[in-house]
């Protein structure tokens, strides 16, 4: 018997999104049912709405969900109903990467998070009785109520605000974790964070976390800067700045060990290698866009002679069923203060929230759905 829900549907950017009337299917055995109360809209969304990436629409997307299990499959044993839960991506649990606690890299990803279906192409929502593409990232909670694989689902502590944990799922665990996680930066070290939106400004505050020494912020927009200072960087500059790779080379005199490049800007690929030292490591977590003089290229020889590398990261490198708790927990300790990232929005109003996303207007919104005051 299928549950009535609310969903945001995404026909692509020549529509607005319009909330509508859905139906989640039965729970499979590996499945729990969440309430939604919050999910932050991240710039994966974006991408998925402009078509840059392979997911069928029309579409139901949201991916940085948090709510309360209301019902569970036989199999499930990570939440009971009652439970507070954040949603991350779903992984199959079986390749060689999920084996050993890797599942950003799960060699079956597509099928379990971009695909619409279920892995095995059954549909998990309906409208109007006829299948509806959803089970984005293993959620799709842009809508009142998901159907959530156990794999997605990480339960949290009852006393944490659930309505500031869902870009733990996405933004926060890929700034924090490609920080901690991939580049396992560490204390006294120096790193470079090329753009300071919900992604950069996460990182930022991991490097602090960590003790990094020289944490240089860069970026286009002063008011980001000036909270990226507040957050932990001890050096920031603008992205427009001349001579901006020799001035941040000279934080240190030597050049950074670490940058870590959130945008997908081929001039900042560029300088995200420009500014290391040698043995310096740049990690990308967005795929540079080709421009006028074609697809981007490295400086092989300036990695060759100088030993750098050039280092891919997505998801942080986490695992989202213990490093979600453990990033709750930097927060409960004041020492990882996203929600000052954070701003929000009610569920009707997804318009506006995804305006102010693409405008800059705002870092990180939240969309808080029908009901949560209750939850």
């Amino acid at each position: 018997m299928t549950t009535p829900a609310r969903a945001a549907i995404c026909r692509g950017n020549a529509e607005p999104f319009k909330i509508e009337d859905v139906e989640l299917d039965d729970l499979r055995p590996d499945e729990l049912r969440v309430r939604v109360v919050a999910c932050g809209v991240c710039h994966t969304d974006m991408a998925v709405r402009d078509e840059q990436l392979p997911v069928p629409l029309p579409v139901v997307l949201g991916h940085e969900g948090a709510g309360i299990v209301e019902a569970v499959g036989s199999d499930v044993t990570v939440a009971k109903p009652g439970d507070r839960v954040v949603m991350s991506f779903n992984s199959c649990g079986e390749c060689p990467s999920c084996a050993i606690d890797a599942p950003t890299y799960c060699y079956n990803f597509f099928p379990h998070n971009w695909s619409g279906t279920r892995a095995d192409g059954s549909p998990v929502m309906f409208k109007d009785g006829e299948p509806m593409n959803a089970n984005f990232f293993g959620q799709s909670s842009f809508a009142t109520h998901a159907i959530v694989p156990q794999r997605t689902a990480v339960k949290m502590d009852k006393d944490l605000p659930l309505e500031k944990l869902g870009p733990l799922g996405c933004g926060v665990v890929t700034g924090a974790g490609g920080v901690i996680e991939a580049l396992k930066v560490g204390f006294g070290d120096s790193i470079a964070v090329m753009g300071t939106g919900g992604v950069g400004l996460s990182a930022v505050m991991a490097a602090k976390l960590v003790g990094a020494k020289h944490i240089v912020a860069v970026d286009l927009s002063d008011e980001r800067l000036e909270l990226a200072r507040e957050l932990g960087a001890t050096h920031t500059f603008r992205g427009d700045q001349e001579n901006l790779a020799d001035a941040i080379r000279k934080v240190t005199g030597r050049g950074m060990q670490f940058s870590f490049n959130t945008t997908n800007a081929p001039p900042v690929h560029t300088l995200a290698l420009e500014v290391l030292a040698m043995n310096g490591t740049a990690g990308f977590v967005a795929a540079p866009l080709p421009d006028a003089n074609g697809p981007w290229a490295p400086q092989m020889f300036a990695m060759l002679a100088g030993g750098r590398q050039l280092r891919g990261i997505l998801g942080g490198d986490a695992n989202p069923r213990t490093f979600l708790p453990q990033l709750a927990d930097y927060w409960r300790q004041g020492r990882l203060p996203f929600d000052r990232m954070l701003k929000f929005y009610p569920f009707k109003e997804i318009e506006r929230a995804w305006a102010d996303a693409k405008s800059g207007a705002a870092i990180k919104p939240v969309l808080l759905m029908e009901n949560s005051d209750d939850a």
